[in-house]
């Protein structure tokens, strides 16, 4: 065991786990005045859910359970995780493998995280129009059958992963390094068919849906730029030199991606807006995930400048084609998870077709990442579809109207009335 691994994995958990606070900060700022309670709340049954569903079951189908086809382990080697922790004269511990870099207990709390922060990032497309008791049983279906089974694909000898069937048969390594198909891809994806079934926010697309809070977005994004650090970098899982590169590929990658998204909404628009660079910073972070460990410092700035520019004209998507992602998650996690993945085939370093390699790192690139998009697709529109014919997804169109705050929460972040009544009481 090595205490500096066992310490800077330590600290990567608890990057990431800081995303999903991150997140419903970046979210919250977006919405209306009367859904920002909700969205925080969002985030927080992400997070309580989430870490339920793991300890009993979710880390054994992701991580510990005996594979099943490639697809899923069983949810019973690893149930409460006791594949992973002993007692020693009443103290609990943790069943490592020989030679290992870190406790084995550690890798319980890194990855579900990763598990917290994927369906977070969902809520985004849900907002102002979902009830807080549909969403909680959605978190729990979704990580037991869909971001675990993914997760077990790509990160443990699965179907997706770089010595899986998929791999062999293309004769070229799949490679997604933080969570390009796991995270991204996934996510946006599942965000995109829940919102074709739930529907329309009311007023969308005529009504304008401006952000309540805009330093909120910016301190979202922050949030998510340094926790990204623990995401990327602590995906070498050792304090190493991957681990460094890591975080200098992130770093420069969401910085060309910022830049990106400001120039492209310079020329469009003809300003620099806080949101565009908050959005640009996002989507930068998204592209590089998957590849952060294999594209040079050049390819990997080219690779977050396009990512900015891709998600800065995908944003608009949704009013042409008319679904109701209200914050963009499709824009920004599903097409910069899509452009960091495929641009793998491109630059990855001796395999992309302009770094030294050939055709079959591109293909298997994006043979996983349609094969991601197929299985979160079918899978979240199973459970999604499961709940509208059930418990319902949606308040009521009152309720939606006067505030999902007031409708889930029975509460208002901001007091406007009791501000305006010792404002006059002042004056008087």
């Amino acid at each position: 065991m090595d205490t500096g691994n066992a310490a800077w994995m330590l600290t990567s958990a608890s990057l990431v786990f800081l995303m999903t606070p991150g997140v419903a900060f970046f979210y919250g700022g977006m919405v209306r005045a009367k859904a920002i309670l909700n969205m925080l709340m969002l985030s927080t049954a992400a997070l309580a859910v989430t870490g339920v569903i793991w300890t009993l079951w979710g880390w054994s189908i992701a991580y510990a359970g005996t594979d099943v086809a490639g697809i899923f382990g069983d949810p019973a080697s690893g149930f409460l995780l006791k594949d992973t922790m002993v007692a020693t004269d009443g103290v609990f511990g943790s069943v490592d493998v020989k030679d290992a870099a870190y406790p084995h207990s550690i890798d319980v709390g890194f990855q579900v995280t990763f598990a917290m922060i994927t369906v977070a990032l969902i809520t985004g497309a849900l907002a102002e129009r979902i009830k807080f008791s549909t969403w909680m049983i959605f978190v729990a279906l979704w990580i037991t059958f869909d971001y675990a089974p993914m997760a077990h694909m790509v990160w443990n000898h699965g179907l997706l992963s770089p010595d899986g069937p998929i791999s062999t048969a293309l004769g070229a390594a799949a490679h997604d390094f933080a969570g390009g198909t796991v995270v991204h891809i996934n996510a946006a994806v599942a965000a995109l068919v829940t919102v074709l079934i739930i529907g329309r926010r009311k007023g969308f697309p005529k009504e304008p849906f401006r952000p309540h809070n805009v330093p909120f977005v910016m301190l979202g994004a922050f949030l998510l730029w340094f926790g990204w650090f623990g995401f990327n970098a602590g995906s070498a899982f050792g304090a190493n030199g991957t681990a460094g590169y890591a975080w200098m590929s992130t770093t420069a990658a969401t910085s060309a991606a910022t830049l990106g998204w400001l120039f492209t909404e310079k020329i469009r628009s003809g300003h620099y807006t806080a949101m565009g660079a908050a959005s640009g910073m996002v989507a930068g972070l998204v592209a590089i995930t998957p590849a952060a460990d294999v594209v040079s410092p050049l390819w990997a700035m080219v690779l977050g400048f396009i990512a900015g520019i891709l998600c800065c004209f995908a944003v608009g998507l949704k009013f042409k084609l008319g679904y109701d992602d209200s914050l963009d998650v499709v824009g920004v996690h599903g097409v910069g998870g899509l452009t960091g993945t495929v641009l793998i085939g491109f630059f990855g370093e001796g395999t992309g077709l302009f770094a030294g390699g050939d055709f079959k790192q591109l293909l298997v690139q994006v043979v996983i990442a349609l094969v991601a998009i197929l299985y979160s697709g079918v899978i979240t529109a199973i459970i999604s579809f499961a709940l509208e014919k059930t418990v319902g997804w949606r308040v009521t169109e009152a309720q939606e109207v006067g505030g999902v705050d007031l409708a889930d929460q029975g509460e208002r972040a901001y007091d406007f009335a009791g501000t305006a009544s010792s404002i006059l009481k002042g004056v008087k």
